[in-house]
Parts: structure tokens; sequence; C-alpha cells
């Protein structure tokens, strides 16, 4: 897969800051270990946010993970995870509730995931 894109310059970036706490309460929705299943509309109001964060902090991470030397292993595992959460937002949940919680519930390990390379790489705090 191609990009299309040029990276983001630091004049291109948004000069808000992630609210990664917000990003990762929403995960925690469905992760916790006394998590309620959702209804189906909580679950696709869910999946939606999940997708919107993960969609802003794909490229945050990938510019922290830009940062570092080639030969990094923080950086390779940050660019595993940022291949990770694209080729799961290419994904589609399933025909049945159960399956569309199991989607969404992988879209928000994706998030954890993503806030805790952000973190890591010193890049915005979450």
């Amino acid at each position: 897969m191609q990009r299309t894109s040029r990276p983001r310059t630091p004049e291109a970036r948004d000069p808000r800051p992630l609210d990664a706490e917000t990003m990762r309460d929403t995960a925690r929705r469905l992760l916790a270990e006394d998590a309620e299943p959702p209804s189906p509309e909580e679950l696709e109001t869910l999946t939606l946010a999940l997708r919107g964060h993960m969609m802003l902090l794909v490229p945050v991470v990938e510019d922290a993970a830009r940062g570092l030397p080639e030969d990094s292993v923080p950086r390779a595992c940050a660019r595993a995870c940022i291949g990770e959460a694209r080729m799961r937002l290419g994904l589609a949940p399933g025909g049945n509730l159960p399956a569309g919680i199991a989607h969404a519930m992988r879209l928000a390990r994706s998030v954890n995931a993503l806030c805790d390379h952000l973190e890591n790489l010193g890049g915005e705090h979450p």
C-alpha cells in the first residue's frame, strides 16, 4: 500500500493537544473487566468514536516515531502498531452484535496501544 499524502510539517499540525484521557475512557468502556455489553446504538457510537480517535492518533504517533533512528526498537514497534491500526480501520464490523462488539474491542486495544506508543516516544502526552 502506497501513501499518497506527504508527512505533515510542523506548521501543518493541529496545535490542539489530543484528549487521550477521553480516548482511553472510550476504550475502557469496552475493555474493562466489569464492562457491560453495549446496546446496538451504543456500540455504533463507541465504534465511530474509536475510529475517530485512531484517525487522530495514527499521524501523531507516526510523526513521533519518525524522529527516532531508523534502527530504533521503539520506532519499529510504533510502526507495527500503526500498520495494525490502519488495517483495523479498513475492516468492517460483523453483521451481528457479538461480532460488532469484538470489532470494537479490537479498535479499543489499538487506541490504547497508540496512546502508549505516543507516551513512550515522547510525543504529545496522552
